[in-house]
Order: structure tokens, then sequence, then C-alpha cells
């Protein structure tokens, strides 16, 4: 595809997003904009839920990361429908009784306000950090594919990127979301059917039988690893990393609880994560599979190519066709917008309940300050991702992403799990001194841990000791009951 065959296909999918937004968006009050009034259905939550959860991330770096990791990223999938079941039947009923907008509200109930306004802090800079990783490698994306070849520099190309975000969400916010992510999955799931079918026929697998032949016996489909404890794919490692991961990432963070949050009630909440976690498992696969292919397939015809580049250099071959181009590009963008769009709302929606406290201010303002904040989340996310560019070059973002995802969300695991498994009471004013040390130690833990532990290299589970060693300072500073 030319690159204004790629504009003009850019062009017409945010003409989708922006007429979804137009109808869904007219009623532009702030309670639509953060709980959609409590009206989504729940299978529209949990279909969208897909794209929103994959992101361009999983899209662009799974099946990059095959190669290197193998099928080995599934036994963190594995975990993670764990984790989903922890959400549906821990998290969501205490969110629901409480009828909680912002789910931070509930640590201030619970230890006091130095709590809740730390654990929103901690959320704003995971998000802040994960929403920003991800637009960073679709822009990274979009800078190869067209704006290089206008000379235009990767700051405007970010601006760009954000700036449509905040074009079809800034009426209607999770509103809009619910059905923009619904399309934006569809999209995304056409996409890697597409291309699979395209490297099927490439690689001579007439049949899905043949496909899945051809994956079972390839090294790279490897999936469990048993053999070494000290390395980092040890499947326990994984397994517990991605189970705690879903825990912090998706029930502990108002992105992904705010969808939730606009089922009618209980009820349908945990039947929208429920089916979602099992379909969540059979879609990872798919991207895996797809990862082996475009890895065999750039072996047989000698592409070289960057992790995080294998899948849009293959992609955007002549020889594989406009229409399969097409599709990739569709899938990319709708992986990488129904993840952002929804992160750009929740920021917002932190920042004006647990930050600012909109609800304190004059009823008159209130709406004109939630879309200010909307604007300066915005201007946030451009900063970050143009510093992203400066620091991250040959990576697979989505394994940095769980690092960082390792240090930023671990006090915020801390403190639920204290607050919900135990009665203990805190001395409230020293518990954002627990969640600045936690990480810190954690990070040098990580950093010694080959010469500290005999060897053992830790992996994602930085995340389960960050969360435990917020825990233990916790009680540290637990108050004495009278």
């Amino acid at each position: 595809m030319t690159a204004t065959q790629i504009i003009l296909l850019i062009a017409a999918y945010f003409v989708v997003l922006i007429l979804i937004s137009y109808f869904t968006g007219k009623e532009d009050s702030n309670d639509a904009f953060f709980k959609a009034n409590k009206s989504a259905p729940w299978y529209l939550v949990a279909f969208g839920m897909i794209g929103a959860s994959l992101s361009g991330v999983t899209f662009i770096s799974v099946p990059g990361a095959v190669e290197a990791k193998q099928f080995g990223y599934l036994q963190v999938v594995f975990g993670y429908f764990f984790g989903y079941l922890v959400i549906a039947y821990v998290l969501l009923p205490i969110y629901y009784k409480l009828n909680l907008t912002s789910i931070y509200t509930y640590l201030k109930d619970r230890f006091g306000n130095v709590s809740y306004k730390t654990g929103s802090v901690a959320f704003l800079i995971s998000r802040v950090i994960g929403a920003a990783f991800r637009l960073f490698l679709v822009a990274k994306v979009l800078q190869l594919l067209i704006f290089d070849q206008y000379g235009i520099p990767f700051t405007i190309t970010v601006i760009i990127t954000i700036a449509l975000i905040w074009l079809y969400t800034f009426k209607g916010g999770i509103k809009t979301i619910i059905f923009t992510d619904t399309l934006q999955t569809l999209f995304m799931l056409i996409s890697v059917v597409v291309t699979i079918m395209f490297l099927a026929s490439a690689l001579d697998l007439n049949s899905i039988s043949e496909i899945y032949t051809n994956a079972k016996e390839s090294a790279m489909s490897k999936t469990f690893f048993f053999e070494d404890i000290n390395d980092a794919q040890y499947f326990i490692k994984s397994f517990l990393a991605g189970m705690f991961i879903t825990i912090t990432m998706t029930g502990l963070d108002q992105d992904m609880m705010q969808k939730n949050l606009t089922c009618k009630n209980l009820k349908e909440a945990q039947k929208n994560m429920v089916s979602f976690s099992v379909v969540l498992i059979f879609v990872n696969i798919l991207f895996l599979v797809l990862g082996l292919m475009l890895t065999q397939y750039a072996n047989k015809h000698g592409i070289t190519a960057k992790k995080d580049d294998l899948f849009p250099t293959i992609a955007m071959l002549p020889d594989i066709g406009i229409m399969t181009s097409a599709f990739f590009l569709l899938g990319l963008i709708a992986a990488a917008y129904s993840s952002a769009d929804s992160a750009l709302t929740s920021l917002t929606t932190s920042f004006c309940i647990d930050i600012i406290e909109l609800d304190k201010k004059p009823k008159a303002s209130q709406k004109r300050i939630r879309k200010q904040t909307h604007v300066f989340i915005s201007v946030l996310l451009v900063i970050v991702i143009v510093l992203f560019d400066a620091i991250f070059k040959d990576v697979s973002v989505i394994w940095e992403l769980f690092k960082a995802a390792g240090y930023t969300y671990g006090p915020l695991l801390g403190l639920f799990a204290l607050g919900i498994f135990t009665k203990t009471q805190l001395k409230d004013k020293y518990v954002w001194i627990v969640a600045i040390i936690a990480p810190i130690v954690s990070y040098f833990i990580n950093k010694y841990s080959v010469d500290l532990l005999n060897g053992y290299q830790i992996g994602f589970e930085i995340l389960i000791i960050n969360g435990l060693l917020t825990f233990l300072g916790l009680i540290l500073i637990r108050r004495k009951q009278n």
C-alpha cells in the first residue's frame, strides 16, 4: 500500500469512530462520560474488553517474540484466567456493593484519605506508562509506514495519534468507548485471521489441521517450561505472574474496571468477566500461531526485522496483497485505539474524582473541569510517548510493559490485599512512604537477584514481590486497636 492509500484508510476508519461518537455522545453529562449511566449490555462490554486487554502491544509484540520466547507467553495467559475469576468473585462484589465510580474510593473508606490518594496516584502513574507504551508502539509503526515518507517528525505523529482519540471521546467518554471498542475488537480479530490465511497459503498449509500440525511440530511452539526454576519463563513463575498481573492490571485498574462498572448489575458484570476470560485464551493462542507463521515466512524469504517490526514489515510487503495489508492496518489501529481511548477516559475519570475531587466543585463548572482534564491528560501522554522514543529502541514492548507494571502496580496490590483480607487499620499518614519504598526495594532485589538468590532470575513475579513488600510494610504502620 502507498502512504496515500494508508492515510485514506485511516481517515475512513476514524470517520466511522466519530460517527459512533456523535450518536453515543449526545448526552454530554459527567454520569454518561464516567459510567455510561450504568446501562451497557454485558456482552458488548465483554467483547470490547478483548481488544482493550490485548492492545497494539499484544498485536505486535506477542507475534514478534515467538522466535525468542516460543509459546511460553501462554503460561502467563493461563494465569490470566484464574486472575479474572478472582476479579469476578472477590473484587466486583465489593465495587458493586459500594456503588463506586472510581474503585480507589474503597481505600478511602477502608483506611483513610492518604491511602486513597496514594492508590489513585499509583494508578495514574501505572496507566500513563502503560498507555504510553501501547501508543508508542503504534506511533512508531505509523511513523515507519506513513510519516517518514513525508518527512514528518515523530512528535507530530504522536500529537496526531492522541488528537484523534481525544476527538471521538471528549463528549461521550466511556459510553462511546463501549461501542467503539466492540467495533475495534472485531477489526483486530478479522485482521489476525486474514493474515494467518495468507501465511498458510504462502507456507503451503492448506487446512486448519495442517496449520495445527505445523504449529505442534515446530520447536517454537514449546509452551511449558519446567526444566530450570532460575529461568524467567519457568511455569510456576509465569503462571503466578499472569494471575497477579490480571488482578492488578485489570481488577485494581480504573481503566478496565470502569467498563465493568457500566453493566446494569453485579451478575451481568460477572458474566462479562468470566466469558471474556475464556475467549481471551483462544485469542492469545491465535496470536502465538500467527507469530510462529510470521517467523517461518520470514526465515523462508530471508526477511530480517526487529522483534516488534516483524508483523508490520511482512504485512506491508507488496507480495502480501493490498487486502491483507489493509486489514493489518485496520487491526493494528483498532488494537491500539481500543486500549488507548479507554485509558484516556479512565485517567480523566480518576484525576477528576480522586485527585481534584470534582464532586466538591461548583455544579456549574464540573463539566468544564472534566473537559479541561481530558485535554491535560492528552498532552501528558504526548510528552511521555516522546520520552519513550528517546529511551526504548530494539526491545519487545510487551515485556517492558510488564516490567514497568511490576513496580507501579505493586503498592495497589498490597493496599487492596490488606484491606480485603484483614481487618487491620493503618496509620494512614505514613502509607505513601511504604508505597515509595516497596518498589525501590523491589528494584534492587530484581537487579541483584542472580547474586542474592543463588542464580535465581526474577521475571514477572517482581509484581508479587513488590505487593508482598507493600503488604508487610503496611503491617509495620498498623494502628493499634484499643
